[in-house]
């Protein structure tokens, strides 16, 4: 008997042995095959192993070789326990995940991922199984941020403010940018730009880029399912139906469309006929490689919209702006697209970073060029002065800096990069707000002129 449950106790140490060398080896498999498959695709880019590695969510210890490569938790469920064919296997976002170190998880982000799902167990109970007093240090450095208030908002509240991407601010900074500069460009000399229709617009954007995030959602929701990085977004997940999207779509364009006609005729005219392009930009990348041209025109759209709302009408200074926020919009979500090109390229999504590959920043150059001298042209056209053009030489040296310093291959400092374009929004608003102040209003124009006549 002593026997036979020795052999017993042998055989199943050899049998949980044996799965382990065979999980082992599947991912030895699925990273060869998919560093396989990016050489065949980028033959003149160079990855370390080790980005691949992490990609997957893997851990490679160089000095031990291959017998060692670990695999997390999360991923260890998601791509191991999968009963489904793994064969289209999608890139991992390791920025998603959490660093694990010996005094505890090195960093905390996109958080909202850990929110309950119908497909996962409550969000405290998930984050019962971390470091409290890391989270609670965490909470209150930023007590005010966007990430804080989603945890912090009612539970059936979370999936709504989710798919709207309101823990991520970024999107609207970038389209209320481009509507703020127009109404500062619109103002009259020597005042400052209208306060209500700068906080019309705001709100605008607000909403208006919650519902280009549904639209896309509801486009994309098999996309969304087989990526890593979005499979948990509320309509990919399941957390949501279409029904309950379209609802919140509804809702967000209803606000909107309340907001609008706060604004004359022609504005609500205009506002009216971009509603085509938020609803077609995301087929876009099924069937070019230029979606980012669709995303600029859609995204700029403000720039027109805020000059009429000032002006009562659309005129030729506004032009050269809305060309220049175009070409920004190349340059920034290119960066941003360089993000996501391994699985656009297995998923058989298409966008600029592909079509561009090595080529990029030489690309991007030749945008930031343009926009640079599109924005020059708009201040000539509107009598700028001086601190307007400041902040375009500023503009124009921190476009460079982005794309010096840019690692393409690195998805976290391609971010990073996107982020810092709303600083550059800002350095422009407050250019044109300073040059409109210091233009000389028409009592000074007529009183110069009077001089003159007398001398």
């Amino acid at each position: 008997m002593n026997l036979m449950k020795t052999v017993c106790k042998l055989s199943h140490g050899l049998g949980s042995r044996f799965k382990e060398f065979e999980a082992t080896m599947l991912t030895l498999r699925l990273v060869e095959s998919y560093c396989y498959r990016l050489q065949r695709c980028f033959v003149n880019t160079s990855v370390p192993m080790s980005v691949h590695c992490r990609a997957f969510g893997v851990t490679n210890n160089t000095s031990a070789g291959k017998n060692s490569i670990q695999r997390s938790n999360a991923q260890q469920f998601s791509l191991l326990n999968s009963s489904q064919d793994i064969s289209p296997l999608i890139c991992a976002d390791h920025r998603n995940y959490i660093q694990q170190q010996s005094c505890g998880y090195k960093k905390i982000q996109n958080r909202h991922l850990w929110m309950q799902t119908k497909a996962q167990i409550s969000n405290q109970k998930l984050l019962g199984q971390y470091n409290p007093a890391l989270l609670t240090k965490f909470r209150n450095i930023n007590i005010l941020s966007t990430k804080e208030i989603l945890a912090a908002s009612p539970p059936f509240m979370q999936p709504y403010l989710r798919l709207i991407r309101f823990d991520k601010p970024i999107g609207s900074f970038l389209l209320w940018w481009p509507c703020s500069w127009s109404i500062g460009l619109a103002a009259e000399a020597g005042h400052l730009p209208d306060l209500y229709i700068m906080l019309l617009f705001a709100t605008g954007s607000f909403l208006m880029r919650g519902a280009g995030c549904i639209v896309n959602d509801m486009w994309d929701k098999d996309f969304d399912k087989k990526v890593e990085r979005t499979k948990l977004r509320p309509l990919a997940s399941g957390e949501l139906s279409m029904f309950q999207g379209l609802i919140c779509l509804a809702v967000n364009l209803s606000l909107s469309l309340a907001i609008l006609l706060q604004l004359n005729l022609y504005s609500i005219i205009l506002g009216a006929s971009s509603l085509f392009l938020v609803i077609s930009y995301p087929l876009a990348k099924r069937y070019t490689y230029w979606p980012q041209v669709m995303l600029g025109l859609t995204f700029n759209y403000g720039a027109m919209l805020g000059w009429c709302a000032v002006k009562g009408s659309v005129h030729w200074p506004i032009l050269p702006l809305y060309a220049s926020c175009l070409c920004w919009t190349l340059v920034y979500d290119t960066i941003y697209a360089h993000q996501d090109k391994y699985d656009d390229m297995l998923i058989g999504v298409k966008s600029t970073a592909l079509l561009m590959g090595n080529n990029t920043k030489l690309w991007l150059t030749g945008f930031s060029t343009m926009m640079v001298s599109g924005l020059t042209l708009t201040g000539y056209l509107c009598d700028q002065t001086w601190p307007y053009y400041t902040t375009v030489a500023a503009a124009a040296v921190q476009l460079a800096y982005q794309l010096y310093t840019v690692d393409l291959n690195n998805p976290e400092d391609c971010f990073a990069k996107f982020k810092s374009n709303s600083r550059l929004g800002f350095i422009l608003f407050l250019g044109i707000v300073l040059g409109t102040l210091l233009k000389p209003t028409a009592e000074n124009k007529s009183g110069s002129e009077k001089a003159i006549t007398a001398g």
